[in-house]
């Protein structure tokens, strides 16, 4: 039973945000999982040559599997956006790049704007265990362990976060090994039950570039040869890895119904806890040890076990490890279960592969979606019961089907869980949000003014194309009142640089100002839109009055460029100063900018003085170049350097 005074110490997850294999966010892994898909692939090769590595046998140096789950486009990332210059993207892990457009989606979806936020204490826990794209460059050779690797240390992750958005509460990374972004949820609601933190964001990520993991575990027998995971079923053979990049926001349950905020399901409770030696070594997982983590996350939810309608397993499909924990979830959860209400327990690792580090993170996300659509989705790839489960025994079902979850008349319950070959387990407890409240509708023919902005002209055109289809019949715009659309375009969104506002009296009227650019003339709301066009900053509560409904809008459209070791883009530059500005400044500028001003730092700076070297082909005086203020001496002091080389 659920009882009411939990909600002190409930977690709102407010937003979510995620990059997974054949997923690029929340509602296209909805229709994945919906749809019973398998988005594992072929390894590409420009991650490694997986044919050339695999063996239909154990052998030394060889992996199991030419499969795995992929997310695409890890080079892409919008510099501009981030103020990197070139040089800095492209040296950047692509784990931290795409951690930080995921970051920004899940603060969008929660409507949390950035700029609101920074200088809060804030808190970033991210899961983790890989450093694959500072290790490739060290394996290079120790010349090209440069000051730029620094910036890719795994502590790195969270902590580049924090300084983008300036969040000002801790900033961890969390190795647990595969239970680490779980672990990360974990210590995200501790640290907003303690009030260390407002808000808290929680990721996972795991991007794959290196096969030596894989080799390792090919060796141990854990690689699923045909790169499925086979969660429940009698010929589970391993696991297949997968990317992933998912991330959370986090705040007290009460606070975010105060805030008007979006609950979009509520964290009731979690426990971690280490095997101990209750088995008979580190890396054998143990019974005991998963019964207690259960029953400890139980009690801190106030939920009594048997009310949980939906376990996301940990379900790797290892022979070893799918009975042990089917056996914990059937005695911890099964005990009191009523007859004929069997406790569904499925695995996303069935769909995208076994994202290590990253993949309790996506089994929340999945878990949260399950929850709001009332359904669990089909667990592929379990035809044939595994035999050392005692299913006659255990209310247990892995779900062949979609099913739609009852009515009981309480909250959807979900458990989440994670195992880590650290020997250290996780659980979180999820429960449905309640129904928002409805707000009364708007007047018919009022009109209202949307907002719209973005940090360059394309990217603005790009946005008032998604607002048109997102506003248009078959759209999800029409589902919502446009009162609220407006208010959480105005009052929710962070407002830049470019801007557009538009006019309209209906969801039609709309679209139809944005295709063109345009608004309805001669109403009242006209003077405002060009003010705020010119970038005049407005006072919405005076312009919507009552508060509306924060309803989810489209995301930012990002201007992602690709950026990866070796495929710089070289333009012919006519002169040293050319080149150095394109490759290194991170702003516009003219001769009377800083180099300061321009993000030429003292990291920079001694790049420059390497590359400058090479491409000059003479010493250069280091204190020299640090004299230098502005772009217009820079220029100067380059041409008589190309002078001198002639």
């Amino acid at each position: 039973m659920i009882r009411s005074d939990v909600d002190e110490r409930s977690i709102a997850v407010i937003g979510m945000a995620c990059r997974l294999p054949g997923a690029s966010g929340t509602d296209e892994l909805w229709t994945l999982l919906r749809d019973g898909v398998d988005a594992t692939s072929e390894t590409p090769l420009d991650r490694y040559d997986a044919d050339a590595l695999h063996a239909g046998s154990p052998e030394p140096g060889r992996l199991a599997s030419r499969r795995a789950g992929y997310v695409d486009g890890i080079a892409d990332f919008d510099a501009e956006f981030f103020g990197m210059s070139p040089t800095e993207a492209v040296e950047l892990d692509p784990q931290q790049r795409l951690l930080l457009m995921t970051t920004w989606e899940a603060l969008e979806d929660a409507g949390q704007r950035p700029d609101l936020i920074a200088g809060s204490r804030t808190s970033v826990f991210v899961g983790n265990a890989r450093a694959d794209y500072l290790e490739l460059t060290l394996r290079q050779g120790l010349e090209n362990a440069t000051a730029a690797q620094l910036n890719n240390f795994r502590s790195l992750l969270p902590a580049r976060v924090s300084h983008v958005f300036d969040l000002r509460g801790p900033s961890v990374v969390v190795d647990t090994a595969c239970s680490s972004s779980l672990v990360a949820v974990h210590q995200a609601v501790q640290s907003l039950r303690a009030g260390e933190s407002p808000l808290a964001l929680a990721a996972g990520v795991n991007i794959a570039l290196r096969p030596d993991e894989g080799v390792v575990m090919s060796q141990a027998g854990g690689m699923s040869p045909d790169g499925r995971s086979k969660f429940g079923d009698a010929f589970a053979d391993g696991h297949a890895p997968s990317d992933a990049v998912a991330v959370v926001v986090l705040k007290r349950l009460t606070d975010a119904l105060a805030d008007g905020d979006r609950v979009r399901a509520v964290i009731a409770g979690s426990a971690v806890g280490n095997d101990g030696r209750t088995s008979d070594s580190v890396l054998n997982p143990s019974l005991a040890g998963q019964l207690e983590v259960l029953r400890w996350a139980y009690e801190d939810a106030r939920i009594d076990p048997a009310d949980v309608d939906y376990v996301e397993a940990h379900g790797s499909g290892s022979p070893a490890l799918d009975p042990l924990e089917l056996t914990a979830l059937g005695e911890v959860l099964g005990a009191g279960r009523p007859a004929g209400r069997p406790l569904l327990v499925g695995s996303i690792k069935s769909n995208i592969g076994h994202a290590e580090a990253a993949g309790g993170l996506a089994g929340l996300v999945k878990a949260v979606l399950c929850l709001e659509n009332r359904q669990v989705p089909a667990s592929l790839h379990a035809i044939t019961p595994n035999p050392r489960v005692a299913w006659g025994a255990l209310p247990l079902m892995v779900p062949d089907r979609l099913y739609a979850l009852p009515d009981l008349g309480r909250p959807v319950v979900a458990g989440i869980s994670g195992q880590g070959s650290s020997a250290l387990n996780a659980h979180v407890v999820v429960r449905q949000a309640d129904t928002a409240p409805a707000h009364p509708g708007p007047m018919p023919g009022v009109p209202y003014v949307l907002v719209l902005s973005a940090r360059s002209a394309a990217a603005l055109e790009d946005l008032a194309r998604l607002y048109a289809d997102y506003l248009r019949p078959g759209g999800r715009g029409p589902s919502f009142a446009l009162r609220d659309i407006c208010f959480s375009a105005a009052t929710r969104r962070q407002h830049h640089t470019h801007r557009l506002a538009v006019v309209g009296a209906s969801h039609e009227d709309m679209a139809e100002a944005l295709t063109g650019f345009q608004g309805i003339g001669g109403l009242p709301l006209s003077g405002l839109a060009d003010r705020y066009r010119k970038g005049e900053d407005l006072h919405w509560s005076e312009v919507f009055g009552e508060p509306g409904r924060f309803v989810p809008l489209p995301h930012y459209p990002w201007q992602t460029k690709r950026y990866w070791p070796g495929e710089e883009q070289h333009t012919g530059d006519a002169d040293l100063a050319a080149w150095m500005l394109r490759e290194h400044a991170r702003t516009g500028f003219d001769d009377g900018s800083t180099l300061t001003e321009i993000g030429i730092d003292s990291l920079a700076k001694l790049r420059i003085l390497v590359e400058l070297a090479k491409r000059s082909e003479q010493d250069v005086d280091p204190d020299e170049f640090g004299r230098l203020r502005t772009v217009g001496e820079l220029r100067a002091w380059t041409r008589t350097l190309e002078a001198a080389a002639r």
